[in-house]
């Protein structure tokens, strides 16, 4: 049960948004991803919750709520995408077509 929380000013703290959570349930886990290359927040994070009922209430209520100068955009987390390998995966494209002729 994770909640996708975008639209984050780059001074949030995991504290600070676990608290604004904490208000609508159980706050297992708040991960704030970080660029590799500058070490500084990317604007979004991820908060997981101790139910799916506290998690639709954080929605409901924070979903284009002002917090820290910024509209946030609150809604439920969706996996992570398999992006496969670095060379694009099976697109289907290049090499010789021995069913042309």
């Amino acid at each position: 049960m994770s909640v996708y929380v975008g639209n984050l000013s780059y001074e949030v703290t995991q504290d600070a948004l676990s608290a604004v959570f904490a208000e609508y349930g159980t706050v297992k886990r708040v991960q704030l991803p970080t660029d590799r290359e500058t070490g500084r927040l990317r604007g979004f994070g991820f908060v997981e919750m101790g139910s799916e009922a506290e998690e639709a209430a954080a929605i409901e209520a924070l979903d284009g709520a002002e917090w820290m100068g910024r509209d946030l955009k609150v809604n439920k987390a969706k996996p992570k995408e398999d992006r496969g390998g670095s060379f694009g995966g099976n697109r289907g494209g290049g090499g010789y077509n021995r069913n042309r002729y």
